[in-house]
This record gives structure tokens, C-alpha cells and sequence, in this order.
């Protein structure tokens, strides 16, 4: 089987959840659950000033934009492409190029999964980043985004920090 790789595809403004809505729904109805992984819309939590009100809202990252992992062939190009509000995907002509690695990095998407040898509740130290040499506990892991909870004591309490699997290691 080809290698699934993350491809950008644009969109009209605005459609961006309905575009993702409507090809989860065909991958549905086409079982192509194997050829096409994922598809998301990029989010980021933004703090706003509204009214002397300090407010947290979850804005786009690329308004007009929508992120699919998936195996290029004939049949998801077809379906992804003919999918209403759907313009295009991104790349030259209409040869769709996937994003590499160092691409995805910022986005918070990793390709090569990270084995790890410690789980929930066991002690861990961080060897990178900003809570280098820090020991916590693990309370949750996220193999999908490959990162684990840690409590870290920040101030004399205990604070819920989330790590990069690549950032710890097991005691």
C-alpha cells in the first residue's frame, strides 16, 4: 500500500468545517477509512479584548484552508476534489504536493510515531525544552498528538504541563 502523506487543500472562506464535515461523511459512505486518515481544520486558541473582557476564542490558523492525510490515488484525488466547496488542492497545476516534515512541525502534526517506555503514573524527567530538567508524573498521553501530561511544582503547586513525547524519558 502508498504512504500516507498530509496534503493542503483550499477552500472557499468560511466553508472550511462544512468541506471537512462533507468529506468525513463520503469517506463514510465509500469506506475509504484506509485511504483517507484524517481530515482537520487547524485551530488556535486566541485571547481577545472585548468590552474590557478578556476572552478566549478558537480562531482558524489558515482561514480558507483544510488539512487531509491521506494515500494520493485516482480515487481519493476524485473524491476529495469533487467535494462541494472544495477548490483545489494546493500545488503546481493539478499535481497536489504533501507537506513535509519541517512544514507540519509548527502545526503540532507529527509523521514518525515515538515508542515510549513509561505510562500513566510513572515517573518521568524532561530533558528538552522549556521544562528541561524538571521530574513529573504522567497523568494522561496522547498517542495521536504524541505527548504526555506531566505535573511539574511550579510556585509550590502542582501545575498540568504537556510535553512532547520526544522532550522525556523515562526514571
Amino acid at each position: 500500500m502508498a504512504e500516507a502523506n498530509w496534503y493542503v487543500v483550499h477552500t472557499y472562506s468560511g466553508y472550511e468545517k462544512k468541506v471537512q464535515a462533507n468529506i468525513e461523511k463520503t469517506i463514510e459512505n465509500r469506506h475509504l477509512e484506509d485511504q483517507i486518515l484524517e481530515v482537520r481544520v487547524p485551530m488556535q486558541d486566541v485571547t481577545e479584548m472585548k468590552n474590557g473582557v478578556r476572552k478566549t476564542v478558537s480562531k482558524k490558523m489558515f482561514p480558507g484552508y483544510v488539512l487531509i492525510n491521506m494515500v494520493m490515488n485516482d480515487d481519493t484525488w476524485y473524491v476529495v476534489r469533487n467535494t462541494r466547496g472544495v477548490t483545489g488542492f494546493v500545488g503546481p497545476g493539478s499535481k497536489p504536493v504533501p507537506l513535509t516534515e519541517a512544514e507540519m512541525r509548527p502545526l503540532g502534526i507529527r509523521t514518525q510515531s515515538i515508542t515510549v517506555d513509561f505510562k500513566e503514573g510513572d515517573s518521568v524527567a524532561v530533558i528538552d525544552g522549556a521544562w528541561k530538567d524538571t521530574i513529573g508524573i504522567v497523568q494522561k498521553m496522547d498517542m495521536g498528538k504524541q505527548t504526555a501530561t506531566i505535573n511539574v511544582e511550579l510556585f509550590g503547586r502542582e501545575t498540568p504541563v504537556e510535553i512532547s513525547f520526544a522532550e522525556i524519558k523515562s526514571l
